[in-house]
């Protein structure tokens, strides 16, 4: 990025109190945006004042509801406003892409110089800042200035934080299709070429661009902040920290899973609870992700051949503000008809984390957004793989590693186009395997055990709110 001029810096006053003052600054997307809000709530209850750094405008609707909706609640958390410079031209060279997500990254990032004087201005004065990892190389020199501990979250599995941190270190070989088979990462198994994010084969990918500069600034910060568990990723926890991944790697802490807030109930869930218990599955892409029209048709295909009952969040476009496509002109006008005495199709924004946790879910259908991971981890429901874009086969291999789930690993990156005989048989397996139940329920065992007193990630925070609160004295 180009280098800003940092300002003076105004004194703040003396901490009357000994609580620790956090500010967090998330970046865009609301895979970015809620385990931000959850960490926010978290660090709240353990006694810190923290102040949630919101850039305006957001990409999406979405993420300015969310955002309202938990300062309301939480009226314990302060807003500081980040209003953002509008891009004219994006830095990249590949100005053809026009992600609005990866725009809004470098948005926040060319705005970065405003920041000092207003975070400077806070009382009490801040004890540390914790910064999304899509802002970690901006934010760096800042954090120095402002004599300020900063811990990056890591907002997706350990598992995509090494390839994160390693990944700048072969650049300069360049990266290519004639990328040998397998992509090693330093004490980790091999992983096969297909796995990889496919912009990562464009150097001039505003992707690719952001994840080498940002990697870059990962040891320069205090501490990394990952929203898994240790018994999750044990494997490449240690890896991480060994500095076997990439020398000279601050710490990595793994804080979670991190429980959720409650952001509200809708007519989903009074449908759930006249179903049977474990009858349900649940199918959810996440936010972003918007499958072709003629996909949706299979899939649709597919829940109507599983035989199974369904819940089913369907999503037409990418940008949540733009969705507004009827759900009968998506599935077809018959299918509702067809699945209205065993299914339920919806298109509004719906709690997951109280879909999830429903008696009457036996099953999650799910892109591999590490939110949903994370979540099916807490409670315990198996899960089928069928990612999408970024970081969610590396996310779909921890799923499957562990037990919570499987993956057909020809379903991913939504090239051909699976057909809704294929999607019947494994939703049909997914939701017979009783095998896969009891490990699921393992793995929430674990989750729990975590995040508990004396668990590891109730440690592993206990470290962040420690090296805050010597900065308040």
């Amino acid at each position: 990025m180009g280098s800003f001029i940092l300002p003076a810096m105004a004194s703040g006053g003396s901490c009357k109190e000994n609580h620790p003052h956090v500010a967090l600054l998330p970046s865009a997307g609301m895979g970015h945006l809620t385990p931000f809000l959850r960490l926010a709530a978290t660090m709240a209850a353990r006694g810190c004042t923290v102040t949630l750094i919101t850039p305006h405008p957001t990409v999406s609707l979405a993420e300015s509801q969310h955002i309202t909706h938990f300062l309301f609640t939480h009226p314990h958390v302060h807003r500081l406003d980040f209003h953002i410079l509008p891009i004219d031209e994006p830095i990249t060279a590949n100005s053809t892409n026009t992600d609005p997500f990866f725009l809004q990254f470098e948005a926040i990032q060319r705005s970065a110089h405003l920041l000092p004087p207003l975070l400077s201005s806070l009382s009490p004065p801040l004890s540390s800042l914790v910064t999304d990892i899509m802002l970690a190389s901006t934010i760096a020199p800042l954090a120095t200035y402002l004599c300020l501990p900063n811990y990056i979250f890591f907002t997706s599995s350990a598992k995509m934080l090494s390839l994160f941190a390693h990944f700048p270190t072969v650049v300069h070989k360049g990266v290519s299709d004639d990328l040998d088979t397998n992509f090693i990462i330093p004490g980790l198994a091999p992983l096969p070429k297909s796995w990889l994010p496919p912009p990562l084969f464009d150097l001039t990918h505003i992707f690719t661009r952001l994840l080498v500069s940002n990697g870059r600034g990962l040891i320069k910060a205090t501490g990394i902040l990952t929203n898994t568990f240790q018994s999750l990723e044990a494997e490449t926890l240690a890896a991480l920290n060994d500095g076997k991944v990439l020398s000279g790697l601050p710490p990595v802490l793994a804080i979670g899973p991190l429980e959720p807030y409650e952001y509200g109930q809708g007519p989903w869930l009074s449908w759930l609870d006249a179903q049977p218990a474990g009858s349900v599955v649940y199918v959810s892409f996440g936010s972003r992700t918007a499958l072709s029209k003629e996909q949706i048709r299979e899939l649709g295909d597919g829940l109507g051949k599983s035989g199974c009952r369904f819940l089913w969040v369907l999503k037409g476009k990418k940008v949540d503000q733009e969705d507004d496509v009827e759900i009968e002109d998506l599935v077809g006008h018959d299918f509702l008809k067809r699945v209205e005495n065993r299914g339920l199709v919806v298109k509004d924004w719906v709690d997951q984390w109280v879909i999830l946790e429903h008696v009457a879910i036996g099953g999650f259908v799910s892109h591999c957004g590490w939110n949903s991971v994370t979540e099916a981890a807490w409670q315990g429901v198996p899960v089928l793989a069928w990612p999408q874009h970024g970081d969610q086969k590396l996310n779909a291999t921890v799923v499957e590693s562990i037990g919570l789930g499987s993956w057909e690993e020809s379903w991913g990156w939504g090239g051909e186009e699976l057909k809704g005989e294929e999607i019947g048989k494994q939703i049909r397996e997914l939701m017979g395997n009783e095998e896969m139940k009891k490990k699921a329920t393992q793995v929430r065992e674990e989750a729990r055990k975590a995040t508990g007193k004396g668990g590891s990630s109730e440690r592993a925070l206990m470290e962040v709110t420690k090296t805050s609160r010597k900065m308040a004295l």
